[in-house]
């Protein structure tokens, strides 16, 4: 009878195991979906040939999408069933990935871009309540949210070095069909190791109030998109303004709400709103500088996709190892300590990537991104412990999601709006140095983006070509440093909140 229970429990211990393998390989996909595109991104451009602001959409709408869905789709899993919401969004994203490797048409790839975000959506929270419905014993469960929150930083880490080697081999379609087998086994094995839980008591889902947050940060995002394509001001503040009337719209409903969407009183404690404020300024920082490192070494540099992933190979290593020591530095340290520290060091990176030039700048690029990248970890590993342990229980699940929701929108934000200034930058250094004589299609495509500016030179004579050359590569290196810049002064401010708000938290030791 013992031997027989022992392999009962050796049996379920297994399957929960497996489990947890099939939770963690979508988590990983789809935040390295949030990079993969990043070095993809000149190959794409000059076979779509999209306008500079299409590409940017193509790069964060997904982000932004997932971002502002999460907190909805938590909700919508515990009336629907978390194992079934899990297996839809898998379904969803291998068809909208093979769509969005077939299409020819940069408008219908930010479609299916966006698609996949709102598929990504569903899943995200489903795999945390999974392990939370699998794993009932307190040790194996913080070992699987570990496990859960290092394929987070393992997905973001590596996305460009998989785009890379992706590239290397086939073209960057294959970015998008490299979700098809793993969401087939997300399909497959979800209903054969995952147990179906579902929340009873969960609240409805307020319609009104996921149309006031998409309409909270889509157009806050058009204003970015528009002032970085030098386009009109006032159609730029238009957007601002009605953006952030929707945003007020939109806190003041959640207020009056019995069953929030997003309980937005969370933000009153010290602990939480202020790691959650910490976890948005360092993922700002870093997605839009993280974009333009892996153009620059490709467009500028003339590295290709695989060179490029390798150069970033040793920084993203750097990252999990710090991702996965962190939390063992927190039994001994502060973790608002911890973290504050870590965003020192990336103010140094950031402050030494302001100072690369357009030829020779290289070996500096790599030793700077080197510096700030790590540190980043602290930040994505600590915070969300300490916002979830600062809450009551029954709001461990709300303040989970806006965890992670800090980390998506984050990212987002900083491709749109570090891209969107390092566009304007290269804009205006542009327009007046490219040299005289150039045919008008060649001289409105090297105003637009580098990308264009040497997709055009294919067809001009060799002197002329490197007359448009030089001086595009110089004005994106300027936007490059422009935006690192930016990005320390926020790292900066960062580190500030983390020593105001969070150093009263204690270690983690008994």
């Amino acid at each position: 009878m013992t031997t027989a229970n022992t392999d009962a429990g050796r049996r379920a211990a297994l399957k929960q195991w497996l489990g947890l393998g099939v939770l963690v390989l979508p988590v990983l996909l789809l935040f390295m979906m949030l990079t993969v595109l990043f070095l993809a991104i000149p190959h794409l451009a000059a076979e779509l040939r999209p306008s500079g602001t299409q590409t940017l959409w193509i790069i964060d709408i997904y982000g932004f999408l997932m971002a502002g869905l999460l907190v909805t789709m938590g909700t919508l899993a515990d009336r629907l069933g978390h194992r079934r919401l899990l297996v839809i969004g898998a379904a969803v994203f291998a068809v909208a990935s093979l769509f969005a490797a077939g299409t020819s048409d940069p408008g219908w790839l930010i479609v299916w871009r966006a698609v996949l975000g709102v598929a990504a959506a569903t899943q995200m929270p489903a795999t945390l309540g999974m392990i939370f419905a699998t794993f009932t014993d307190h040790r194996r469960r913080g070992v699987a949210v570990g496990v859960w929150s290092g394929a987070i930083s393992v997905g973001t880490a590596i996305g460009p070095v998989v785009g890379g080697a992706l590239l290397e081999a086939f073209s960057w379609r294959a970015a998008f069909l490299v979700a098809v087998p793993v969401m087939a086994i997300v399909v497959i094995g979800a209903p054969l190791l995952l147990p179906a839980h579902r929340n009873p008591g969960a609240g409805r889902v307020d319609l009104l109030s996921v149309l006031l947050s998409l309409a909270t940060l889509l157009p806050i995002v058009y204003g970015l998109k528009e002032v970085g394509k030098g386009g009109h001001p006032a159609v730029a503040v238009a957007a601002f303004v009605v953006g952030f009337a929707f945003g007020a719209w939109f806190v003041r409903r959640q207020l009056r709400l019995p069953e929030p969407l997003l309980d937005v009183r969370l933000f009153a404690n010290r602990v939480v709103g202020g790691a959650l404020g910490v976890f948005l300024l360092s993922a700002t920082a870093l997605g839009g500088v993280y974009l333009l490192v892996t153009q620059y070494l490709q467009l500028v540099q003339g590295l290709s996709p695989l060179q490029a992933g390798l150069w970033v190979l040793p920084a993203a290593a750097l990252l999990v190892v710090v991702s996965t020591g962190s939390p063992l530095l927190a039994r001994r340290f502060r973790p608002g300590r911890l973290i504050a520290a870590g965003l020192v060091i990336q103010v140094v990176g950031y402050l030494m990537l302001t100072q690369v030039g357009a030829t020779g700048g290289l070996p500096l690029l790599v030793a700077g991104f080197i510096v700030l990248y790590p540190v980043v970890a602290p930040s994505m590993a600590l915070t969300t412990n300490l916002v979830v342990g600062s809450v009551p229980p029954q709001k461990a699940g709300a303040a989970s999601g806006l965890a992670t929701t800090c980390s998506d929108l984050g990212i987002s934000l900083g491709i749109a709006i570090l891209g969107s200034v390092a566009a304007a930058v290269y804009r205006v250094r542009i327009s007046t140095e490219l040299p005289a004589g150039l045919p008008p299609e060649a001289a409105a495509a090297g105003r637009d983006t580098l990308d264009a500016a040497i997709a055009t030179t294919q067809t001009l004579p060799g002197e002329l070509a490197a007359a448009v050359l030089t001086p595009a590569r110089e004005a994106f290196t300027s936007g490059l440093t422009t935006a690192a810049a930016i990005a320390a002064v926020i790292a900066a401010a960062a580190a500030v909140l983390a020593l105001r708000r969070l150093t009263s938290v204690p270690s983690t030791s008994p």
